[in-house]
């Protein structure tokens, strides 16, 4: 009895409680507790309006004014990403999609592409994004959206057209005869999960460009050492990579088979199918008579040449031989000729009184074993007047620095890259030897019914299996241009760069059918 009235106590006292606490649990009024249930349920504010305010022109006047205000690198393709303000990089509840990780992962490697990170907004998107982390809003949000999509889409023009030429179209798109829409490739690269894959898309296909930018990338994962001396040489070199990379993107081509010719690597390289048939020394321009960047097609060889000498090499080089000894000129097989084409007598005629400035004549000189162009002329048009060729002065080709030639640019072992061009052109023709070549006096042209793409390039940095090769900047060009992509206000021991202004075009991209020049040489080399 006793413990049973000790549980109906306990129970009734119970009873009491709870009728004497105030509604709602832990300590809260019913009020409270319906308000935060309400609060719990209300939907999300929307992020669209904020992005159409910020993107909003009207109260700027214009759009460059708008742009201006907002620092945005591509503002009107910003637009067109968000023409319906649909948010692609945030979400309601976790702030942050999968997609924008994925963006932001790569906007903070765009050292791999030879890149600055700091160029696409990369310090404010870091101050969003932990902002974001702490206290997420809508306001917040627009901002991150509107700053992620215009880094993203200005790094894949640069990886299209090349820092230094952001309104000049590449290759790509003068083919397609229309730009390149980054704005809906970004947009389809984010319904798909294929942010990465989109933005790495947009760089140049070529062989040599793919080699050299994940060569980039592995020597940037590399370990270096912590003292000063060892950070300068590791940026310096990083800055040569990075101008090697922009170079192809100005100069891309999309040929499977081709021969292209590294001017500062004195070496031509014969490839197909991204992969490498042969490879041969050259000899190309002086400093002073600099070999053209071009690309174009070998139309044809030339077994037995003769060379019409340039008028440059013939008032500077022959008319001092002329004057001290005509002989010598006679027995290098060399002709004269006046203006009418008439031979003209090198005995006859005195030296002394004609100059550079008044030189009425033309110089050929006949096949044979001194020939200036050797026994054999590889012809592609150009607007340079420059041959890939032969030549009699072979030991060259084991010095160590080969600029030496007028602009021409002479070849190791020419028969081997003729014997190639037969060979896929199905043609059953037998080679000259060497004697046969000198015993012939009349030159032989040989066309292709395939001309074979030649593409001579200027590039200071290669890869080869995997692995970073620098060669010497033998015209000194790589300074104006790391000056244009890096500025004068950068690190010394860092790649950051500490202003973010747009850089200018790069005014160097020539186009026309014959030739996609780097950038023009400061004189047009003649013949030799």
């Amino acid at each position: 009895m006793r413990y049973l009235f000790f549980c109906l106590l306990g129970l009734l006292l119970a009873d009491m409680r709870q009728c004497s606490s105030p509604p709602g649990a832990n300590g809260q009024s019913a009020a409270a507790s319906e308000a935060n249930t309400i609060a719990a349920a209300k939907p999300p504010e929307p992020i669209g309006p904020y992005i159409q305010a910020l993107l909003d022109t009207t109260a700027a006047g214009s759009t460059p004014a708008a742009d201006a205000r907002l620092q945005l690198l591509a503002g009107p393709a910003v637009r067109r990403f968000y023409a319906e303000a649909q948010p692609a990089w945030t979400l309601p509840a976790d702030s942050l999609a999968p997609p924008a990780r994925t963006a932001l992962q790569l906007l903070a490697h765009a050292d791999d592409f030879g890149l600055l990170r700091t160029d696409y907004h990369w310090p404010r998107l870091q101050a969003l994004r932990d902002s974001l982390a702490r206290r997420s809003t809508a306001r917040q949000q627009a901002r991150l959206e509107v700053y992620l999509t215009d880094a993203l889409l200005h790094l894949m023009r640069d990886l299209h057209r090349g820092k230094l030429h952001p309104y000049t179209l590449s290759a790509r798109e003068i083919a397609a005869k229309k730009p390149l829409p980054v704005e809906v490739l970004l947009r389809q690269g984010v319904q798909a999960q294929q942010v990465r894959e989109t933005v790495e898309a947009c760089q140049p296909r070529n062989r040599e460009y793919r080699q050299l930018q994940r060569a980039l990338q592995a020597w940037l994962r590399r370990p270096v050492a912590s003292n000063p001396d060892s950070a300068a040489v590791h940026q310096s070199r990083f800055r040569q990579v990075a101008i090697n990379l922009e170079r192809w993107r100005w100069g891309t081509f999309p040929d499977s088979e081709y021969v292209l010719i590294n001017l500062p690597a004195y070496e031509l390289y014969l490839v197909k199918q991204d992969s490498l048939q042969r490879r041969h020394h050259v000899i190309v321009g002086k400093p002073i008579t600099p070999s053209p960047t071009l690309s174009s097609r070998i139309t044809h060889f030339t077994l037995a040449p003769d060379w019409h000498v340039p008028n440059s090499i013939a008032t500077k080089e022959l008319l001092p031989m002329l004057r001290r000894n005509p002989a010598a000129f006679v027995n290098n097989n060399y002709s004269i000729y006046n203006r009418q084409g008439t031979p003209v007598n090198p005995y006859q005629v005195n030296w002394y009184r004609v100059s550079a400035q008044n030189f009425p004549y033309t110089i050929r000189q006949s096949s044979g074993c001194d020939n200036a162009l050797g026994n054999i002329v590889f012809r592609f048009p150009s607007p340079y007047s420059v041959y890939l060729h032969d030549t009699p002065m072979r030991g060259a080709f084991a010095l160590p620095v080969r600029a030496l030639s007028h602009g021409c640019i002479r070849l190791a072992q020419p028969m081997q890259l003729a014997a190639y061009l037969l060979r896929r052109d199905g043609k059953q023709l037998r080679l000259p030897s060497e004697s046969e070549c000198a015993r012939q006096t009349q030159p032989k042209d040989i066309w292709l019914r395939r001309p074979l793409p030649i593409h001579i390039r200027y590039l200071t940095c290669a890869a080869e299996q995997g692995q970073l090769r620098f060669y010497p900047d033998i015209y000194r060009r790589d300074a104006s241009i790391r000056k244009a992509f890096f500025g004068q206000s950068s690190s010394l021991y860092s790649f950051e760069r500490r202003t973010t202004k747009k850089p200018r075009p790069w005014p160097g991209l020539c186009l026309n059918k014959h030739t996609l020049p780097m950038y023009l040489p400061r004189a047009l080399p003649k013949n030799g």
